[in-house]
């Protein structure tokens, strides 16, 4: 008989699309020396991945394992989201769990995608009333996907409005080298603007001459046009 993961496998080739999967082995920049370098794409779609992990929503804990590990894309995906699922419905021991072995797994939540999906829901809401010590050790990791999940993960808070971590970990990464956490930097301080635009710019006021343009650009993208110009002229 055939194990859970193989019949899971198996039916996500059912749905795969080659003509998708060469869209995705672009978009999520796959090629040598990009930050998704030799990954594989098969091909799903959104709505395929979703409906997936609510069908298979009861999926134990080492299956879901094994799909993490997975050299295809989309069945680390189907990992994150099934764990998304289940998550808010365990109990403290199995959330621990859950938690723990994602950050002894980071290595396999390697595109900003599945940082995305995975850090508010499985490592913010975990850490929203324990100790956050975590955070400022994964901003300052050498993986840029740890850092990007640091950043993340402060969009449960934020969405909690309490804005302190997010501000916290945004001081960490503001000289960081790579795009992609210009562009999480950026997009958590807009959250935070969202909520409350005095508390955006008390952090903006301080440092943004000294942020990357990408970062600047998309904390104030929602400011008035008047304000942004000034912001971007260093003229606030």
């Amino acid at each position: 008989m055939a194990s859970i993961v193989t019949e899971i496998k198996k039916e996500m080739r059912l749905l795969a699309d080659p003509k998708r999967a060469e869209v995705s082995k672009w978009y999520f920049k796959t090629g040598p020396g990009e930050y998704g370098e030799s990954d594989i794409f098969i091909g799903l779609t959104s709505s395929h991945m979703h409906a997936l992990s609510k069908k298979h929503r009861e999926t134990n804990f080492s299956d879901i394992l094994k799909l993490l590990k997975s050299r295809i894309h989309e069945e680390r995906m189907l990992a994150l989201l099934i764990w998304t699922l289940q998550f808010p419905k365990a109990d403290p021991a199995q959330q621990k769990k859950i938690f723990t072995a994602y950050l002894k797994n980071t290595r396999y939540v390697n595109n900003w995608d599945l940082v995305d999906l995975s850090a508010p829901s499985l490592i913010g809401s975990y850490l929203f009333e324990r100790d956050k010590k975590i955070l400022p050790k994964l901003a300052k990791s050498k993986l840029l996907w740890e850092r990007r999940i640091a950043m993340l993960a402060t969009l449960f808070f934020i969405r909690n409005g309490v804005f302190r971590p997010t501000l916290e970990i945004a001081e960490i990464l503001l000289q960081d080298k790579e795009d992609l956490i210009h562009k999480a930097v950026g997009w958590m301080l807009r959250e935070i603007g969202n909520r409350d635009m005095a508390a955006e710019e008390k952090f903006l006021k301080r440092y943004y001459k000294k942020m990357p343009r990408t970062m600047l650009r998309y904390a104030i993208e929602k400011f008035p046009e008047n304000k942004r110009k000034k912001y971007l002229e260093g003229k606030i």
